[in-house]
């Protein structure tokens, strides 16, 4: 009987991630699926790890609880890269849950709220009449993507649209990947924190954050600090901005370089919704992998992940898998599966504001593709300039023209 080698013993490790370009998926990407779905990699801050890129494997990590999200943040574990923020902080959802506040920031993240859909739709429309009146060219995430996103978060949070500009500076540099800490990343944490505690004891603070603000009459609540509070809405608004805005621009690109796709949305609106489903499976905006760490030993494929390790599951490797998703480059919007993507993530950590997300996503192009039916980019495909070491891949500007 023989044994697999040991490739921790393969020098070096290839260095992850491969590639920042949102425009095609990088070539070892289905190399490693085919040959070696779980294979040793060299992380940006220099430790090694385990990159996961089957659909069934990537999908066993994230929902088997021996791999855990929380502990990527402890000391001394190999890093993906240097925290840019507390180390507490990483795993918000479960801290929300345990402080008690998990059904508040859920019902914040419904769609379903009262006029939620509709202030997105009038925010979509008054950011292209603004875009017609400067046009006819502009950098499209700069008008649209990021104020949309955005202005969506300040109406879940309850804080005045004014205050968007404030803590949306702090973002380039929050979500930034690097190999040591970055001295920005505290100053603006710690000038965010106190920027939303203020906002609340401000009268005019409504929504979820007037909801916590409240809690704090609650003998119930008494554990919770006004840091705590703060803490959930900078999370959420930075997290929850940098995702929805990072995706809707890269399904802009998508579109924009696959005109086909673009005009089949553009004549057939009725397909929004499963094109957002599809555009979510096929999109890039994921720049590096979801991290979890060993508790225990645990068997992944033919690998033995010791206690202790940091397993990265590559989601474009997932999505693209031809063993879960059939010609998966194809863009169809009459796939059976596509909701079992992983852009989403999976297990105790799925996103919970995948509904909002979709909606998001879904009036910004219905919008744009209505308003702006003839939107093209205003440059070759290769003249976009792609943002580096960061945890989504986004363009640096995206200009387009109609």
């Amino acid at each position: 009987m023989t044994t697999a080698p040991d490739i921790r013993t393969e020098t070096p490790p290839p260095d992850f991630p491969f590639s920042w370009d949102g425009t095609r998926v990088p070539a070892e990407v289905e190399e490693l699926r085919a040959a070696t779905p779980v294979r040793r990699v060299r992380t940006i801050a220099g430790d090694e790890a385990w990159l996961v890129s089957s659909y069934d494997l990537c999908r066993q990590v994230l929902k088997d609880d021996r791999f855990s999200l929380k502990d990527t943040s402890a000391p001394g574990v190999p890093r993906q890269y240097a925290l840019t923020i507390p180390p507490e902080v990483v795993n918000n959802m479960g801290n929300i849950t345990g402080a008690g506040l998990r059904r508040a920031v859920l019902k914040a993240l419904n769609p379903k709220a009262p006029g939620l859909l509709a202030r997105l739709r009038e925010d979509a429309h008054r950011l292209v009449d603004l875009m017609e009146a400067e046009g006819p060219t502009v950098d499209l995430r700069d008008a649209f993507c990021e104020p949309y996103s955005a202005g969506m978060h300040c109406r879940i949070l309850g804080i005045p649209q004014t205050e968007a500009p404030a803590f949306l500076r702090s973002l380039d540099i929050a979500f930034m990947n690097s190999a040591c800490p970055i001295t920005g990343a505290k100053i603006n944490w710690d000038r965010d924190i106190t920027r939303m505690t203020a906002l609340l004891d401000d009268p005019a603070t409504h929504g979820l954050m007037g909801e916590l603000a409240a809690l704090r009459d609650d003998p119930d609540y008494a554990h919770l600090t006004d840091e705590m509070l703060a803490t959930v809405g900078v999370t959420m608004f930075g997290a929850g901005t940098i995702s929805t805005s990072g995706f809707l621009a890269m399904a802009l690109v998508y579109l924009l370089t696959h005109p086909i796709a673009r005009d089949l949305l553009r004549d057939r609106p009725d397909l929004i919704g499963p094109g957002v489903e599809e555009l979510l499976r096929v999109n890039l905006s994921i720049g590096d992998a979801l991290p979890r760490l060993a508790l225990e030993d645990v068997l992944l494929g033919d690998v033995r992940v010791r206690r202790g390790e940091l397993v990265l599951v590559l989601v474009e490797g997932a999505n693209l898998d031809p063993e879960k998703f059939p010609d998966p480059h194809r863009f169809d919007v009459h796939r059976d599966n596509t909701a079992d993507h992983l852009s989403f993530g999976g297990g105790a950590h799925y996103c919970p504001a995948t509904a909002l997300g979709r909606a998001h996503a879904r009036i910004a192009l219905e919008v744009l593709l209505e308003r702006l039916p003839d939107l093209a980019l205003a440059v070759p495909p290769s003249q976009l300039v792609w943002r580096t070491g960061f945890m989504k891949r986004i363009p640096e500007r995206l200009p387009v023209a109609w």
